[in-house]
């Protein structure tokens, strides 16, 4: 016999390997399908959240910068004026100098720093009382460059350095540069004056000393001021125009004495390079920017101390949080991936070693010792593990830069040594001198025995299932919140696994019974079919395999689904409406003249106006409890309301009478302020204004903590709120509200966005993989069990042929054999994912990737659970007439001969 170095008999090796090439080709398969899948997976996500976090960034824009201010210098005289600074320029480098070596780890993830400071708003009074003006000075590496086309670059006002200037004087001359587009707009050219005032009508003295073009208009500085540019819609308000005008290192002293000593602010910002950001820096410099803003200095200090202030620490908590979501979820689907795949491998190695059967006895009966045909099988299933794990790895290498290992671990340990051990326990009993026991006693022993071995391995499946239940529901998936990953991400397989324990106890008692039934029948047919499906009934691998497949691709389909209505919703409550119009302050008084145009624009449905109030300082007992105050008119809202999947607005009663709490819908995350709990308004000058709350509120605008009252009631209680929100729903409602405003939100743009953000796309993705997935190797499994018991059943009905079965009543039987397995997998395993979805998903933190304020509802994917539940039936009916065609070809005489189908 031909040997190798390792005394393995090669030839026996390549003869099994070619005699079983369809058995090794599946579970090649399976490993490389999953392969391709877990290697992939792990790093797609870790490039995700790095791309999630550039997103974040990018999105928050302002609110992710990281800015230092502090007052300028006292500028008092020495006889009772104020002296001009020509060193202020000087002084907000310095400021920004002495910030960079406070900033540690997030000088790396920054930008070059930029020195703003801006004059109050002033309003043009030319005629058009919609136009604004500000003077704002920007200084950076590149100045930020423009180029003189007209004029000159602002000089200073006086011809001395320093001038002391009265308190009391005219308004003291500033000069300042205009773009083209500016200048244009406004009809000036250099020397011009430009006739502006203050917001309590004081003129003041701006002249124009020339006109610039940016040399770089993306210039990032230029983001602080937008309107240095080009005039800029709405920043003061529906309706107004602002244009800026740029100050340089001469003119900033001259524009601080134009306004009061504290009017100018000195600042310097640090923009995040989202570029250059990844999700492990993120992790690192959110420590140091809490760090920062615990050691900076109060912005109540009146003293001129450097104060830091952003919310950049925020938003990377905020992202954080679902990019810790999303990998929590993509573990729970790669679990049930690899779990179900291990599952396949089993059943491929059961029908490679029962086909395998006779050969293994004969070489055991020849004298091949256990050691050696387990080498050989070991080496057979150790070069088709690492042949096809190998070709995943490099498939999914076209995807991913590397690919992740330890995903890969259970399923190619797996298909290592699941032949050989199935393979070395056939040998072993088919040449075991071991023997049934001829006492009664001692069989009954032995078969309490395995079933206390069978009941003690289903009770450890049952307690790891119920404590990673419990640890989901206690402590949730997500790190930072003292969770851990592993454990509750395996909730829903073990879920699935411990049903199908279940559904195991359950097939052999309903195969029994409709067996019973058969026998009192007349059918033969019934009987046969009736007996062969109770005979394969109590398989263990085929029942676990197929129906935990088909209940975790219904999982699988019920989160995506669940995840993709959560994403409308979540628009619907943050926007209230098909879109919404934020009004500034300063011009609320125009919001019923704007809600009206807009309401007669074609489209519109529904109009309603309120006002909105961020972080008002309710007081519930003797906390402060901020919340959103909104005020509108009931009627006009609930009918804006009707238009919407949004939940109705309760009933408001009117108010007892003067002096009595307003009534109120309150909303609280906490959920701890009753019907009737009592909260206070303060106000300015005046006793604080009572409320009752009367019943819940909806989540106006997405916020969690809202007191929504009636118009009508607050001007009872004595206070007139002017609205500055207006809602619209109809087909036209955004074209209507662009149209009439600049400050707009529009529900299917903000759920598009959502929708296609870095970790909400790969999650769903991932979903829509892992259930096709999960379905193909439940059709896998299914085909594999039945080529485990074809010889057995062909067999057996070819026997039957001899007595006279046809072979359509012959195909009629085996389908009967086929089928409470299928219908099993059909009814049982959707029922019992969507089961696993409503006990498992809201700990899964689903809402921190759809952005509703709660859990989403669960939704059920019905034609998806109908394609699940009819693949396995139709896969009945395409493997019996399969079969069936491939024993045709066997006479009868040679079945009675050999023994064998």
């Amino acid at each position: 016999m031909t040997r190798c170095g390792l005394g393995l008999h090669a030839a026996s090796i390549r003869g099994r390997a070619r005699a079983d090439a369809g058995p090794l080709l599946l579970s090649a398969l399976v490993v490389a399908v999953v392969s391709v899948l877990a290697g992939a997976v792990p790093v797609l996500l870790r490039s995700t959240a790095d791309e999630a976090v550039r997103q974040a960034v990018r999105s928050a824009a302002d609110q992710a910068d990281v800015r230092v201010e502090a007052r300028w210098e006292a500028d008092d005289g020495f006889n009772g004026g104020r002296m001009r600074n020509p060193q202020l320029g000087a002084e907000l480098f310095d400021l920004a100098n002495r910030s960079l070596t406070e900033l540690g780890p997030l000088r790396d993830v920054l930008q070059p720093p930029v020195g703003f400071s801006a004059a109050p708003t002033l309003k043009v009074t030319d005629g058009s009382v919609l136009r604004t003006f500000q003077l704002d000075y920007l200084s950076n590496a590149s100045g930020p460059a423009v180029t003189w086309i007209a004029g000159s670059a602002p000089a200073a006002t006086p011809k001395q350095a320093d001038v002391e200037v009265p308190w009391n004087g005219p308004p003291w001359p500033v000069q300042a540069g205009l773009s083209e587009s500016g200048a244009a707009a406004l009809g000036v050219k250099p020397g011009d004056r430009l006739r502006v005032a203050d917001d309590k009508g004081n003129p003041k003295d701006v002249r124009i000393s020339g006109v610039f073009r940016p040399r770089d208009p993306a210039d990032p500085a230029w983001r602080l001021a937008p309107w240095l540019l080009n005039p800029t819609s709405g920043s003061d308000g529906t309706g107004t125009t602002r244009f800026g005008g740029l100050l340089s290192d001469e003119s900033l002293p001259d524009a601080r004495l134009a306004f009061g000593r504290d009017d100018m602010t000195r600042t310097v910002r640090f923009s995040p390079d989202p570029d250059v950001l990844t999700w492990d820096s993120a992790q690192r410099i959110a420590a140091t920017v809490v760090a920062l803003k615990a050691s900076s200095g109060s912005s109540a200090n009146r003293g001129t101390a450097a104060h830091w202030q952003t919310q950049l620490d925020f938003v990377l908590r905020e992202v954080q949080d679902q990019i810790e979501a999303a990998t929590a979820q993509a573990s729970v689907l790669l679990t049930a991936v690899s779990v179900v795949a291990v599952l396949i491998l089993l059943l491929a190695a059961e029908l490679l070693v029962a086909r395998r059967a006779p050969a293994l006895t004969v070489a055991r009966q020849r004298g091949a010792s256990l050691v050696g045909l387990g080498g050989e099988l070991l080496l057979e299933s150790v070069l088709v593990a690492a042949l096809s794990a190998g070709i995943g790895g490099l498939v999914a290498r076209l995807f991913v830069p590397s690919v992740a290992g330890a995903w890969l671990l259970p399923v190619v340990l797996a298909a290592v040594l699941a032949g050989p051990a199935f393979g070395l326990v056939t040998a072993d009993r088919a040449t075991r001198d071991r023997r049934v026991p001829a006492n009664r006693g001692a069989r009954r022993r032995a078969r309490r025995t395995a079933a206390l071995r069978r009941l003690t391995l289903e009770a450890a499946v049952l307690a790891a299932a119920a404590i990673a239940v419990v640890v989901l529901h206690q402590r949730g998936v997500l790190p930072s919140a003292g969770g851990t990953v592993l454990l509750p991400a395996a909730a829903p397989t073990l879920g699935v696994l411990v049903g199908g324990l279940l559904l195991l106890r359950a097939l052999p008692l309903v195969t029994g019974l409709v067996l019973r039934r058969a026998l009192r029948s007349s059918r033969p047919l019934a009987v046969f079919g009736a007996a062969r499906a109770a005979s394969v009934s109590t398989r263990a691998l085929p029942v676990l395999a197929v129906a935990g497949a088909a209940a975790l691709a219904a999982f699988a389909l019920t989160l995506s689904t669940t995840a993709g209505t959560g994403l409308t919703d979540g628009a619907w409550r943050a926007v209230g409406a098909d879109a919404r119009v934020d009004v500034a302050r300063d011009a609320a008084g125009s919001t019923p003249e704007l809600a009206a145009r807009i309401a007669a624009a074609p489209g519109v449905r529904h109009v309603a106006t309120g006002a909105v109030t961020d972080n008002a300082p309710f007081i519930v007992g003797d906390a402060e409890r901020p919340a959103r105050l909104v005020v509108v008119d009931p009627a006009s809202f609930r009918q804006l309301l009707a238009d919407t999947p949004l939940p109705q607005l309760p009933s408001l009663p009117a108010p007892a009478g003067a002096g009595s709490a307003v009534p109120a819908l309150v909303r609280s995350a906490a959920g701890n302020l009753p019907i009737g709990s009592t909260l206070r308004l303060p106000q300015d000058g005046a006793p604080a204004i009572p409320f009752t709350a009367v019943g819940g509120a909806p989540a106006i605008d997405g916020a969690e903590e809202v007191v929504l009252v009636d118009a009508a009631a607050m001007t009872a209680a004595g206070v007139s709120v002017p609205p500055n929100t207006i809602w619209i729903t109809g087909p036209g409602a955004a074209q209507a509200a662009h149209a009439n405003a600049a400050t707009v939100t529009i529900r299917a743009d903000l759920e598009r966005t959502r929708r296609h953000a870095p970790l909400v796309t790969g999650l769903l993705q991932l979903a829509w993989a892992s259930a096709g997935t999960l379905l193909a190797l439940g059709l896998l499994g299914f085909a594999l069990s039945a080529a485990t018991g074809a010889q057995d059943r062909w067999q057996i009905l070819s026997r039957l042929r001899t007595l006279g079965l046809r072979p359509r009543e012959a195909r009629q039987v085996a389908a009967a054999e086929l089928l409470p397995l299928a219908l099993l997998a059909a009814v049982a395993g959707p029922l019992l994912g969507v089961v696993l979805a409503q006990l498992t998903l809201a700990p899964l933190g689903l809402h921190l990737l759809t952005a509703q304020t709660e859990d989403p509802s669960l939704v059920l994917p019905w034609l998806g659970l109908t394609l699940v539940a009819a693949a396995f039936p139709v896969m009945v009916a395409v493997l019996v007439p399969a079969e069936a065609a491939v024993r045709r070809r066997r006479r009868l005489s040679e079945i009675l001969r050999v023994g064998g189908a």
